[in-house]
């Protein structure tokens, strides 16, 4: 379905119907696909949401410029259009950005949130590693199929992708059906970029959370999740060893396990 946002619409789908429901945001450059093996998976057991963030997948595709509190007021309208009072928030790398924003903005409509290979920004955050950002940069003019391969792999842990080579051609054909253009990835970066400067006030946010985070992580390094575990009161950090930063694509049942069992904690409070 087609939902109505302020200079344009946004894609969304969900599976499943129990309660409360989980509303998943992606990150930098992805679109749902990027959800592939959670979707139905959470959608066998409750209400689970998914939709492209504005400037990817079947989204609008203007160029931007964007902001973090843009694609929170867009989250929060996905709940809306559906008629969702409050839901789990899952968000993965960028999408925690989302996430974090909106459990400020709109607290009450956030039940809990899963932060996966995120960070709360602000001077302690550990920059993107040399490598990853200057292969980013170097390639991000270029039409996505170049873009995609050229850079892809470094989301992933070392060598997974060629440990994988036919899973890996698959998620990156998965990845051009619904291509980002280069102005939406880089008007994406530079949004992102300005939450990382500016930072998040997350002891502010008074929901339950679980922080998940790789420790073989190319683009957000595992001290950014260590400290937003320590930021964030009370929160719960799980640290996967030998992960890459697309932990959900890397080792997508023992990702759903910690969250289906965080979220279930959580609904039985």
């Amino acid at each position: 379905m087609q939902v109505p946002v302020e200079g344009g619409r946004l894609y969304v789908e969900e599976q499943g119907a129990g309660e409360p429901p989980l509303l998943m945001i992606q990150g930098l450059g992805y679109s749902m696909w990027a959800w592939r093996y959670q979707l139905p998976a959470f959608g066998a057991r409750r209400r689970a949401v998914a939709f492209d963030n504005r400037g990817t997948g079947r989204s609008s595709l203007e160029p931007g410029p964007f902001s973090m509190e843009q694609f929170a007021g867009d989250a929060v309208s996905v709940l809306d259009a559906l008629g969702i009072e409050s839901a789990h928030v899952l968000g993965m790398s960028m999408g925690t950005f989302v996430a974090q924003a909106m459990a400020l903005q709109a607290p009450g409509r956030v039940r809990s949130l899963v932060l996966v290979g995120g960070g709360p920004g602000g001077p302690e955050h550990a920059p993107i590693p040399p490598e990853t950002l200057d292969t980013w940069l170097a390639n991000a003019h270029l039409p996505p199929p170049e873009f995609v391969r050229r850079t892809m792999f470094l989301s992933f842990s070392p060598g997974w992708n060629e440990a994988h080579p036919e899973l890996y051609e698959e998620l990156v054909e998965a990845r051009l059906e619904h291509p980002t253009p280069p102005e939406c990835w880089q008007a994406q970066f530079a949004a992102a970029g300005r939450f990382l400067q500016e930072g998040a006030p997350v002891e502010r946010i008074a929901v339950p959370a679980l922080v998940v985070h790789g420790d073989a992580d190319r683009v957000v390094p595992l001290p950014n999740g260590e400290l937003l575990a320590r930021l964030i009161p009370g929160a719960e950090l799980a640290v996967l060893p030998g992960r890459g930063h697309v932990v959900q694509l890397e080792t997508p049942d023992e990702f759903n396990r910690l969250v289906e069992e965080f979220l279930d904690r959580v609904d039985s409070v």
